[in-house]
């Protein structure tokens, strides 16, 4: 019996924002290439603190500074805590590292400098990075064995980026040692990937995975091309989605 998978787009949904054009013909091209049952709804950030329990995924797209910082974090703790398949991309992946280094790590002070520009130092867990990404690509190693490689594969990958912040070096170790894993990092060994082991799918990218193959015209059995085939991290995350639909509706 075919499931229809609730995915929560959250974030802030703008024209102007090239992740947000192309995720719904990403998510159109695995319901036909897959056979994928997908049902995407945009939750701005204001209102994804109400709750995300009643869907099957959660992705928290890039464009921030959101409008609500909590509406974010809540929706990713909601996420996490709830057993809920889970993707943050760009901004996503700073909040993830946001919700758990104060949910997790007991960090309550811990901020993000891009939406507390007079935050300490010592207490903004993404800061701004020395040199921008916007508009940079560059390859990341995926760590062997990680849920990363299973989906994308062990090695290096390509990766492309949009961001002026990442995160704080200086909160790595807590991080780890509460259970975060850093499962890709670029040629520098700065953090790109992180994800939970203990989760059904929690994942998140300082990259953005929707980007690949964009204005490339790849097809056939490649990814990319304008709404062509999904990055696999994409693809991870709607095959959760329907796994989860399944076990809440037997």
């Amino acid at each position: 019996m075919a499931y229809t998978a609730r995915i929560a787009l959250v974030g802030d949904r703008s024209a102007a924002v090239r992740s947000h054009v192309r995720i719904p013909g990403l998510l159109d091209a695995l319901r036909v290439r897959e056979g994928l049952d997908l049902d995407a709804y945009w939750v701005r950030s204001e209102d994804a603190g109400q709750g995300v329990e009643g869907f099957d995924a959660v992705w928290v797209v890039p464009g921030s500074p959101y409008r609500s910082e909590a509406g974010v974090v809540a929706a990713i703790r909601a996420a996490r805590e709830g057993g809920i398949p889970f993707l943050g991309t760009c901004g996503g992946f700073q909040h993830m590292l946001l919700e758990f280094a104060r949910n997790v790590c007991g960090l309550d002070r811990a901020g993000h400098a891009e939406n507390e520009p007079g935050i300490a130092a010592e207490e903004a867990v993404v800061v701004a990075m020395a040199c921008s990404l916007v508009g940079h690509e560059g390859l990341v190693d995926i760590a062997p064995g990680s849920r990363a490689a299973e989906l994308i594969g062990a090695g290096r990958t390509q990766a492309r980026y949009h961001c002026n912040y990442g995160p704080n070096a200086r909160y790595l170790g807590v991080l780890r040692e509460h259970g975060l894993v850093f499962s890709g990092t670029d040629e520098a060994g700065d953090v790109r990937i992180a994800e939970l082991r203990d989760h059904p799918f929690f994942l998140a990218t300082l990259f953005q995975p929707e980007l690949d193959g964009e204005g490339s015209g790849r097809d056939g059995d490649g990814r990319g091309g304008d709404g062509g085939r999904a990055h696999p991290l994409i693809a991870g995350l709607a095959r959760a989605a329907v796994a989860h639909a399944a076990d809440r509706r037997d």
